[in-house]
């Protein structure tokens, strides 16, 4: 009954939904409308949304095209990609970006109705799926995810924070579907529900987890990485409007490669553009979106990930979302080579920069980054009053997280951070005379 439950309620997110004028990417033939659906508060997409929104590149690339045509974009905001694929299965969205689960169904929904679509780029990724976490109330007394059996946790059913959750559950000795009690609920529902006591635990993707951790609402139970599976989120056109308007598409993905080397090239600028736009604290755009971020932003389709989505399938046909995928016909990076001309084969070899510790000061248009977190709680000690936010990388999984709000160890002179209780837990049991500290401890340790 669960189960069913589930699988109607997603269903029925992806029905077509009604939308405002004329169908996308259509115009009277001097006019022609490009209709982008994105989520602002899905900063892993900020290059194919927010940031490229605010920089204008999409438009600038359209007018380059001196094609005769004056080109119009409706920008559409949503919560998830389950309306956007509604859309863009309706005629009304001419391209999409989501998350991996999401994309798997909306290739499902556009292969069901006649209506195809294919991921064509990528925005943010993270090879060992840190991009999602399970969170608990800040006085909860769970500290594992076997402490979840018999409990409410809220999830949005069919998207990448409940692919993890489903497996770590799995992997935790729990049977996802009748060890715990599912709440299928948007994020924000999701949150409420955890701040006033009606669900356990909450399993979400960016940026829920590092925005109620920030705001003193909840701390981490367990981290994504640990599953040690690639997460990504990407963008999706429609078939017959890639094929209509290839040009359109190209200018999009180059558009995309600017917004995404904006990111890199200023970091802090770039999460201070996407807080102004969505209303997120900045703090927490960064721990996403830096420099040394848990996301890395790169528009290449790179096979690890597209191998990652094909075992998401399992996920989602067990929960009765989908059936049988073929991911092979639904990747389609024809048109992000061709955009990105001679500089695709470097983008597509790059790897992600190595986990460090950094401080963004107050007033700073920089951060400062440490070789070691224990130098960073030294500066941190000094300049107390002088700091905006600082970042640490666990020390099992490399995801980056709020140096106040990690699990700290002491191993000797070494001072390690921890997302999750239960991985600090994990490398105290494996070294003798490591224990488990708080904040101010490694804060003193470290002066």
């Amino acid at each position: 009954m669960r189960r069913t439950t589930a699988a109607l309620a997603a269903t029925a997110l992806l029905l077509p939904l009604s939308a405002c004028g004329g169908s996308a990417g259509a115009g009277d033939g001097s006019t022609v409308t490009v209709t982008v659906g994105y989520q602002s508060k899905t900063i892993n997409t900020v290059t194919a949304g927010t940031l490229l929104r605010s920089l204008g590149s999409f438009e600038k690339q359209l007018a380059a095209l001196g094609d005769g045509k004056t080109y119009k974009v409706d920008w559409q905001d949503y919560a998830t990609g389950a309306p956007i694929t509604a859309q863009m299965t309706a005629g009304k969205v001419d391209i999409g970006s989501m998350g991996d689960f999401p994309l798997l169904i909306n290739a499902a929904r556009g292969k069901q109705l006649g209506k195809p679509t294919h991921l064509v780029s990528v925005t943010g990724y993270n090879l060992k799926g840190g991009l999602n976490t399970v969170v608990v109330a800040p006085d909860s007394e769970l500290g594992s995810l076997r402490d979840l059996k018999g409990k409410k946790v809220s999830t949005s059913v069919g998207s990448a924070a409940d692919g993890t959750l489903v497996r770590a559950l799995k992997r935790a000795g729990i049977d996802p579907d009748e060890g715990i009690e599912k709440l299928n609920q948007q994020p924000a529902v999701g949150a409420s529900a955890l701040a006033a006591g009606s669900a356990d635990a909450l399993s979400q993707f960016v940026a829920w987890p590092g925005l109620l951790a920030y705001q003193g609402k909840a701390k981490a139970l367990y981290d994504g990485a640990q599953l040690n599976l690639p997460t990504f989120h990407g963008v999706t056109v429609r078939e017959d409007f890639a094929e209509r308007r290839p040009a359109v598409l190209e200018a999009f993905l180059k558009a995309q490669a600017e917004a995404t080397d904006y990111l890199v090239a200023h970091p802090v600028q770039a999460a201070e553009k996407v807080a102004k736009a969505t209303g997120l604290p900045a703090e927490v755009v960064y721990l996403y979106n830096g420099a040394h971020g848990i996301s890395t932003f790169d528009p290449s389709v790179k096979p690890r990930l597209v191998s990652a989505l094909k075992q998401d399938v399992a996920i989602l046909k067990a929960a009765e979302l989908t059936g049988d995928i073929d991911v092979d016909a639904f990747v389609d990076d024809r048109y992000v080579k061709k955009a990105l001309g001679a500089g695709y084969a470097g983008r597509l070899a790059a790897t992600p920069p190595a986990a460090a510790s950094e401080v963004w000061p107050e007033g700073a248009a920089r951060t400062l980054t440490f070789a070691t977190p224990a130098q960073l709680l030294a500066h941190v000690g000094r300049h107390q009053d002088g700091i905006r936010a600082a970042y640490v990388p666990d020390a099992t999984t490399g995801t980056l997280w709020f140096a106040d709000k990690a699990v700290w160890v002491a191993d000797g002179e070494r001072l390690l951070p921890f997302v999750a209780p239960e991985t600090a837990r994990a490398y105290v049991a494996g070294h003798r005379g490591a224990r488990v500290i708080t904040y101010t401890d490694a804060l003193g340790r470290a002066s």
